[in-house]
């Protein structure tokens, strides 16, 4: 990056509120989420992942880690309506769904949190539920964010009213500062308005909502 574009990314993530305590959380940009052609593709997720590349140069130019999350589910999960959930197959582990869209910019030493690796319900980035007992257990990402020092969570990514609002959601009952990038999340809408009322429950929950 060019010196003055590293000036403009700098100046441009501190009004972000980017910076040492704060880092930036990508929330499941993979194909099956992203592409048109993935299984449980949420509409117009393609056309956010140039916002969201954007949020990533600007938190490392402010010097805030960027954390990556992967849904990332076995063959057989009791999460997948043909095994008694409620959704289709997807995300599913090593395979092209699961992967992050070729379009995203993944930097190479930034930790990545896998969710539902044992067929867990995944939709928070800090916690997942196994699907039959309900039984909540943690993921490693409260650990990581609090080992760097990290007081204040930007989300970013898919789906507005899933995983980017239950992630939002744990994070202010963990104790840190949420804040959500309207302008660079998307949601699936099973029901017409399902991403505004997400938005308007993380503002009542204390989440900050901010554009860009």
């Amino acid at each position: 990056m060019a010196e003055g574009q590293e000036r403009n990314a700098a100046q441009s993530g501190a009004r972000a509120g980017y910076g040492p305590g704060a880092a930036l959380l990508v929330v499941d940009v993979q194909n099956d989420f992203a592409d048109p052609k993935g299984s449980l593709y949420v509409r117009g997720a393609e056309n956010i992942i140039g916002r969201i590349n954007e949020r990533i140069r600007e938190a490392e130019a402010a010097g805030s880690p960027v954390i990556y999350t992967q849904d990332w589910h076995p063959p057989v999960t009791a999460h997948f309506q043909k095994d008694g959930g409620i959704w289709p197959v997807h995300c599913v582990q090593g395979t092209w769904g699961a992967e992050f869209h070729a379009d995203l910019l993944v930097l190479g030493h930034a930790p990545i949190v896998r969710k539902g690796s044992a067929g867990e319900d995944g939709y928070s980035a800090f916690s997942v539920r196994d699907p039959v007992s309900g039984d909540v257990s943690r993921t490693k990402l409260g650990e990581l964010l609090r080992a760097r020092g990290v007081e204040r969570v930007v989300i970013a990514g898919l789906a507005t009213d899933y995983c980017v609002k239950e992630s939002a959601l744990d994070a202010v009952r963990l104790g840190f500062r949420s804040t959500v990038l309207t302008d660079a999340v998307r949601a699936v809408d099973l029901q017409p308005g399902d991403g505004e009322r997400a938005l308007a429950a993380l503002a009542s929950a204390g989440a900050e909502l901010v554009e860009g």
